[in-house]
């Protein structure tokens, strides 16, 4: 593995979490709904665990609010590196490659929090699935498209 491989991953990781952003605030936008609390109170468990105190009142609530964006974005440069690892220096089928990185990214987020006690999948409604496949298909579709248009076409060296 080259270090401009890896490096390449996480070029793809961070413009997938990008679009997986935009499509998350489109979808507030769109239809009024709240953010997400989540990537907050991720933080807290977090820290708690760390033993970590985030401090109190407004430096507390801006901590979470910087920290919390922080993980999703160290979460989905990860993933591309990690689909770096498996891909080595070459292109991958779109299709293949979107499933891949967007499932890896939804298992990894909703793994996470359902660990920490945050939230249960389980429960969640027809409109939560969607609210999460989504944005998770477009992190997907976004570092797929990046990584594959990293890699030179066939006979053409890098």
């Amino acid at each position: 593995m080259r270090a401009v491989d890896v490096a390449d991953g996480a070029i793809a990781g961070a413009v997938g979490s990008t679009a997986l952003n935009v499509v998350s605030y489109l979808d507030m936008a769109l239809r009024g709904r709240p953010e997400s609390d989540v990537p907050q109170e991720t933080v807290d468990r977090l820290a708690g665990i760390a033993h970590v105190d985030l401090g109190a009142g407004d430096r507390r609530a801006n901590r979470r609010s910087g920290l919390g964006p922080l993980i999703g974005y160290g979460l989905g440069v990860a993933a591309g590196v990690a689909f770096a690892l498996y891909a080595g220096n070459r292109r991958q089928p779109l299709p293949v490659a979107t499933g891949l990185l967007g499932a890896g990214v939804m298992t990894m987020t909703d793994g996470s929090i359902t660990v920490l006690g945050i939230s249960d999948p389980r429960t969640w409604r027809r409109a939560d699935w969607i609210a999460d496949i989504v944005p998770h298909l477009a992190y997907g579709l976004a570092a797929a498209a990046t990584w594959n248009r990293l890699r030179r076409p066939p006979g053409r060296g890098r």
